[in-house]
């Protein structure tokens, strides 16, 4: 093995199994960076913490116009370190791998919550009422505050990320299938900011199919590859290792000080509402989710058709605008019907706003898909109209979906419905495809907000969007409506 100096990065040649044959490849040692939500992104969210605490307490006393003297004065000024404390209790201070703010806001909002009553308990037990008034106000203003700093701190990590900055190097124990995807997902997600240099493998049987990742050697020469290719981060996927003769590895990845992170047995059957108890000293985790035919979704369509309807009367004057641009821009129906295919397999019509020139007026659309890929965008010749182009941007067009959604066809939130021919192509071809008709279609949802619209991979949006099902909650719909409220102004083609 040689070293090649440089300024920047250090390189070594090691004897690496790629494309499955024996090469001797040059790996740079990628510069070494800030660990996974690292020391110095902790102390960044405690100051903003702080800040947001200091700001709140600092603009109540002007704002509620009272005076603030005597017993009230020492516990409101206190409200920011108590409110830190209950922060990091949530454990809304520790490592983790990609921070959202969507996440986190529940818990801070909670913590915070917690941190103010216990300073009115202490202001009422001294019978200063104008102190708890003062409080009241500081504790909205400081959960405010909060949620925007930590948003603020969210999107610069991201943004610091998809530009190759604030990144860890990472090494994914096991070349396999879930190897692999792991890899995949790493590389089609930077704003995790985990890098994916290599795998290692004592019995790869299939190396990356991509050509990208070498395998960097067998499972024994784990702490050597950590240290010669400056790996600051190990995932271990499935290998043909037992699950015993790895453990001393994992200790010794921490002894290394190297972030682990473990692809569990069963992960497809694992959820949020994962439960760990103990029988003595073994762990035992309760695998839960969410029933779709139970009452929980029962009042999410009763809600979504509550929420349509307001939705049409709100929107009225926009809906009533779109559809007069759309009759003068070309000729043909304002609405156009597609069928789809929607809860338990049932097919219904989906509607849209006209986004293309009528297709008699040329030859007509034969789809041919990509590999691996879904339907949708601009299919054969391009016939959008000026105005179409403008709607499939912005996804206005989706917006007389509002109306499937009232009939009970659709929901709000769900997998988007796919065309019956499609459907049962993929049925064929998909594990888990027809799982995703367990709930109703929906106008926007989880594969839709993490860009998978239009021609993107197909196996992806199955994963996600059965990923939403299984992990289902109130708080996930408000986060996927949240995000969706970002995404639609990006440019991009319908599903």
């Amino acid at each position: 093995m040689s070293r090649h100096g440089g300024t920047e990065a250090a390189f070594l040649e090691r004897e690496v199994q790629h494309g499955g044959a024996v090469q001797h490849l040059p790996i740079a040692r990628p510069a070494q960076t800030d660990a996974v939500g690292g020391p110095s992104w902790t102390v960044l969210r405690m100051l903003a913490d702080a800040i947001a605490g200091s700001l709140a307490v600092m603009l109540a006393v002007p704002i509620d116009g009272s005076d603030v003297s005597g017993a009230a004065a020492l516990p409101l000024l206190l409200l920011p370190a108590i409110a830190m404390l209950t922060i990091a209790a949530r454990g809304l201070y520790s490592r983790r791998v990609r921070v959202s703010v969507l996440d986190e806001a529940p818990g801070l909002a909670g913590a915070i919550s917690i941190a103010a009553m216990l300073v009115i308990v202490v202001q009422e037990l001294a019978s200063s009422a104008t102190g708890s008034s003062l409080t009241v106000m500081a504790w909205g203003l400081a959960i405010v505050f909060a949620i925007g700093g930590r948003a603020t701190l969210a999107l610069s990590q991201r943004r610091l990320r998809q530009r190759g900055r604030s990144t860890v190097p990472t090494l994914i124990v096991g070349a396999g299938v879930i190897g692999r995807q792991v890899a995949d997902r790493l590389r089609n997600l930077p704003e995790y900011g985990l890098v994916p240099v290599g795998y290692v493998d004592s019995n790869p049987k299939d190396v990356d199919g991509t050509g990208m990742l070498p395998v960097l050697g067998p499972l024994a020469e784990l702490p050597l590859v950590i240290r010669d290719s400056g790996i600051r981060h190990v995932i271990f996927a499935f290998t043909t290792a037992t699950d015993e003769s790895l453990v001393p590895y994992i200790r010794r990845c921490e002894a290394l000080g190297v972030e682990v992170s473990i692809v569990p047995r069963f992960f497809e059957s694992t959820t949020d509402r994962m439960s760990m108890e103990r029988v003595g000293s073994l762990p035992l985790l309760g695998l839960r989710t969410a029933d779709p035919k139970g009452i929980q979704f029962h009042l999410k369509y009763a809600a979504d058709r509550i929420a349509a309807m307001l939705l049409l009367a709100v929107l009225a004057p926009l809906l009533l605008l779109i559809a007069l641009a759309v009759k003068v821009s070309s000729r043909g129906p304002v609405l156009f019907g597609q069928r789809r295919v929607g809860r338990d397999g049932q097919a219904f019509d989906i509607y849209k706003f006209r986004s293309m020139r009528l297709a008699e007026d040329l030859d007509a659309v034969s789809v041919l898909l990509k590999p691996g890929m879904a339907p949708g965008g601009v299919e054969g010749s391009d016939r959008r109209t000026q105005i179409g182009r403008f709607l499939r941007r912005t996804s206005l067009d989706e917006l007389p979906q509002l109306l499937n959604v009232v009939r009970g066809e659709m929901s709000l939130i769900g997998p988007r419905p796919e065309r019956p021919e499609f459907v049962a192509l993929f049925g064929q071809d998909l594990r888990r495809y027809d799982d995703r008709h367990r709930v109703k279609s929906g106008i926007t949802g989880w594969a839709q907000v993490h860009g998978l619209r239009g021609q993107t991979s197909i196996a992806d949006r199955v994963d996600w969007d059965n990923f939403y099902i299984e992990n289902w909650s109130p708080w996930l719909d408000v986060r996927i409506m949240l995000m969706t409220i970002g995404a639609v102004f990006r440019t991009g083609e319908d599903s």
